[in-house]
């Protein structure tokens, strides 16, 4: 007698999901009671009050699906959004996926900091006379 069994393999996934804002207080206390994140494939790091991400490692047939998985865990987290899913250097070597046609980011950009200062505009001080036409083109 033969059975129809599903053979697809399931592996272990890495990647990291980035909130769209820091966790308050009152969430991380929140958090503390999920059980959807009592098993550790879904860990908190956060800097309070500037970033909050969660390191994931899932097991799932497919990437996607270890994404899908992870993110219906936030169903039961009210007021959490992910606003990005990163995978890291680490990610892509983890995942198998790392070549070299792979450039890692820090290759490609500088870091982007999470509190971005402005450039203060430079402030002209006017000529005796006021700002001429000629003197706007400088």
């Amino acid at each position: 007698m033969s059975s129809a069994t599903s053979t697809t393999a399931v592996r272990n996934w890495h990647f990291i999901l980035h909130t769209q804002d820091p966790l308050t207080p009152e969430q991380e206390n929140t958090l503390a009671g999920l059980e959807a994140f009592a098993d550790g494939d879904v860990c908190l790091e956060q800097r309070p009050g500037v970033y909050s991400m969660f390191t994931c490692y899932m097991d799932a047939p497919s990437l996607t699906e270890a994404i899908m998985a992870a993110l219906t865990r936030f169903d039961h987290f009210p007021g959490v959004l992910i606003s990005n899913v990163e995978l890291s250097e680490y990610s892509l070597d983890y995942n198998g996926m790392a070549t070299a046609a792979v450039v890692p980011l820090s290759d490609r950009r500088p870091p982007v900091s999470p509190v971005v200062a402005r450039k203060t505009p430079e402030v002209r001080t006017p000529p005796p006379g006021g700002f001429t036409r000629e003197g706007l083109a400088r």
